[in-house]
């Protein structure tokens, strides 16, 4: 039965897949941007490629080395929806 207590730890499951997805490359471009704004400050060189192009680049790298993991934490959370969709579906019919 789809019972509000359920439909809470399943919003709460899907919020902390999403912190776990998008946490590591929005810290990693964060850190990134810092360094280059403090290379920049030093430098005196305020040129907007010089920041969009090391945070690009080092996303696709994170999401090359990241998408296993990711890709896991999404089956296993689909397999989770599934199993919860066969279980209420089997209780309306009865």
């Amino acid at each position: 039965m789809l019972t509000e207590s359920l439909i809470l730890e399943i919003f709460r499951e899907a919020l902390i897949l999403a912190i776990k997805l998008a946490g590591p490359l929005l810290l990693i471009s964060m850190l990134v941007g810092l360094v280059i704004a403090i290379l920049q400050a030093a430098t005196q060189v305020h040129e907007q490629t010089l920041t969009f192009v090391p945070k690009a680049l080092t996303i696709v790298v994170l999401l090359l080395l990241l998408a296993p993991m990711m890709i896991s934490s999404c089956n296993e959370f689909l397999m989770r929806i599934f199993q919860l969709i066969t279980q209420v579906s089997s209780h309306t019919i009865i």
